[in-house]
């Protein structure tokens, strides 16, 4: 690694836990380009010769914040073999967490980001190759895709391997459990209902249950 690429590296990272930091204390809707820089000791032009708009920051740092959700996924999945409680236990994790982060959760997977948005996910392990060390090979690539809808084929592969649905069956799932997740989540991020993120989490997670429960069963 040649010096230009050990400064890039540096600045990134100060400009990534300066945003963190903010996030902490302020929250992610009052983060701007200009605390972060102040935060970090630069100017705000010198942000934007190493990163392309601050929703990049913002994504980067909340990534930072995603942790605990990796480390329980990570755990829970390794208490079962059957490839259904394994897909629902990824839901149940992220569920659980996403309702009680939404702004953490809206920024990582679904926050416009321009061009490329894959890159930044391996930009990101590339700075902090630490936070991929305890996590199954087999679950890494699940947590390289930003996309909610790769994620989850990604998730509901090994339900297909298992022969009990075909490609087909595991698309349509695949699709309808994202928009129960989706169509919940963005209520709870809007305020649009009442619900807590404990109560959130049980509906979201009865509905996919009974939907993943429905499919399998008439495949058999």
């Amino acid at each position: 690694m040649d010096k230009k690429e050990i400064k890039k590296r540096r600045m990134w990272t100060y400009f990534i836990d300066a945003t963190e930091e903010l996030i902490k204390t302020e929250g992610l809707q009052h983060v701007t380009t200009r605390k972060v820089a102040d935060k970090a000791g630069y100017n705000s032009a010198t942000i934007y010769n190493y990163f392309g708009e601050l929703s990049h920051l913002l994504f980067f740092a909340s990534l930072k914040f995603l942790k605990p959700y990796i480390e329980s996924v990570t755990s829970e999945m390794k208490k079962t073999d059957d490839p259904v409680e394994k897909y629902l236990i990824a839901w149940e994790v992220f569920s659980e967490y996403s309702f009680k982060n939404p702004e953490i959760f809206q920024s990582v997977f679904l926050m416009d980001l321009g061009d490329h948005p894959e890159n930044l996910l391996s930009h990101y392990y590339e700075l902090y190759p630490s936070d991929l060390l305890a996590v199954p090979e087999e679950l890494q690539p699940v947590l390289m895709e930003r996309s909610i809808n790769n994620r989850g084929r990604l998730a509901i592969s090994a339900i297909v391997k298992a022969g009990l649905l075909d490609q087909t069956q595991a698309e349509q799932l695949n699709e309808l459990t994202n928009l129960i997740w989706q169509g919940m989540f963005i209520n709870v991020l809007n305020n649009r209902n009442h619900y807590s993120a404990e109560e959130a989490q049980e509906r979201t997670m009865k509905y996919i249950r009974e939907l993943v429960n429905a499919k399998i069963a008439v495949n058999q």
